[in-house]
């Protein structure tokens, strides 16, 4: 009897995804657990292991595709049973055609999902707390998708979304989804409802973006699909900017000591397989900060009235991969030696830019690092990364004359650059923790006496 090997839950928070890679072909014999298929979510590829042993008679996925819990992707004969089918077609076909026998002709499966329930009513919705997950996003009666005015092409959402969308007066194609090429699910509406609740009216109008006017009409254009990333990280922003005030503070270190200690043990850390970075240097600085001004570490709670202070100290690290932007938590950071901490960044700048993060290596910071240093620039203004507070911009280090007491000296000068959310940091503190930052980076010892 033919085995079926359907897509597990991706991870929490990812319901969907799209296929990036397919890993074996018809033919082959997998065992429990191999790695048979990479799928993209919003923020990392997760290789898909098989739950079930056999050899595959059939690929039910192509690269490109949505798929989600559920979704059939392989058929396969038990390890001792050998169809007829597969007889025959062994017969007929030699061993190097069969191995080349492309995925795509595998016919896709519908995916399974579970009945879709009423939707809910605006006054319902508006009680809830928290706001429910997600629904089916089958419906029972077919619906023709809005098509964007300008583009003709359809809003990507399923019948049941565009209902709820109708019941709260929501505009579909202001909406930003967060799903496989863009597709808009209950959760997105839900949270553009809430973003706009959260602000003024006259903020609310301001912040909604128009749709994107017929660009072709001036010459020759073309499209392309924004990856999950890229999809993702435009929502996250766009939701951070217009919600969290932002003031950026500038400030440069002296890093001319902190320079030749590095260089000096940087071999030690190599020969432990990782590099001594100002990055994994500064981790520590931040630590140190952190734990001076907890402030920094906190997140405003608007809906209570509150300040929730973190007691764990944990720390993003943005990393440029050829996917997007990726910020990885390194966790602990106070706790950790700074050959640790270049040890694992280390690790997981790799793990990011080969897409082999999970999702919970990307989640839990309370304060984000963005290094554009090894690319250039004399500054730049980073962006909040909300629910987090604060967030330190490095840019290129520069050699540059300084006063001494009696005289200049070329020193080594590293700027910095601080935003913060000014609703719960006021520009003194942000002056005060940067300053601290320098003058820990100026004077190293202070890691050791401090750390």
């Amino acid at each position: 009897m033919p085995l079926e090997f359907r897509l597990p839950k991706l991870a929490e928070g990812d319901a969907t995804g799209s296929v990036a890679k397919v890993l074996v072909a018809p033919g082959d014999q997998i065992q429990v657990d191999q790695s048979v298929l990479e799928v993209e979510t919003e923020k990392a590829v997760v290789e898909v292991p098989s739950t079930v042993a056999g050899r595959v008679e059939q690929i039910h996925v192509n690269p490109g595709q949505d798929v989600g819990e559920g979704t059939l992707v392989l058929t396969l004969a038990e390890a001792n049973q050998t169809s007829p089918a597969s007889e025959a077609q062994a017969t007929a076909a030699p061993a190097p055609a069969r191995a080349a026998a492309p995925a795509a002709a595998a016919e896709p499966a519908a995916e399974s999902a579970p009945a879709p329930g009423p939707a809910p009513s605006t006054a319902e919705t508006a009680a809830e707390t928290p706001l429910r997950e997600p629904a089916a996003a089958a419906a029972a009666t077919p619906e023709a998708p809005r098509v964007h005015p300008s583009s003709g092409v359809p809003v990507p959402a399923a019948p049941s979304v565009r209902r709820f969308a109708r019941e709260l007066g929501v505009d579909l194609r202001q909406v930003l989804g967060s799903g496989p090429a863009g597709r808009i699910s209950i959760a997105d509406v839900k949270a553009f409802v809430r973003q706009g609740l959260g602000r003024p009216a006259a903020a609310a109008g301001a912040s909604t973006l128009p749709p994107l006017p017929d660009l072709s009409r001036f010459g020759p254009v073309h499209r392309q699909p924004a990856s999950a990333v890229r999809r993702a990280t435009a929502q996250h922003l766009g939701q951070s900017w217009p919600s969290v005030p932002q003031v950026t503070q500038f400030d440069e270190a002296d890093i001319s000591e902190l320079e030749t200690l590095r260089h000096r043990h940087a071999p030690q850390i190599a020969a432990r397989g990782g590099k001594l970075t100002v990055t994994a240097i500064l981790l520590k600085v931040t630590a140190l900060a952190l734990r001076r001004f907890p402030q920094f570490n906190a997140s405003l709670d608007i809906q209570s009235g509150e300040i929730v202070f973190r007691d764990y100290i944990h720390v993003g690290v943005a990393v440029d991969t050829d996917r997007g932007l990726l910020v990885p938590v390194v966790r602990d950071v106070d706790k950790k030696s700074i050959a640790d901490l270049s040890l694992e960044l280390g690790e997981i700048a790799q793990r990011a830019r080969v897409g082999k993060l999970t999702l919970d290596e990307m989640q839990g910071g309370g304060f984000s690092i963005s290094n554009l240093g090894g690319i250039g620039g004399t500054g730049f203004s980073p962006i909040v990364n909300w629910p987090e507070s604060a967030i330190l911009g490095v840019a290129r280090q520069k050699k540059a004359p300084r006063w001494t007491g009696d005289g200049f000296e070329p020193r080594t000068m590293l700027p910095l650059a601080l935003s913060y959310d000014h609703r719960l940091i006021d520009g003194a503190d942000a002056a005060r923790f940067l300053r601290y930052v320098c003058e820990v980076a100026e004077s190293p010892f202070l890691l050791a006496l401090e750390g």
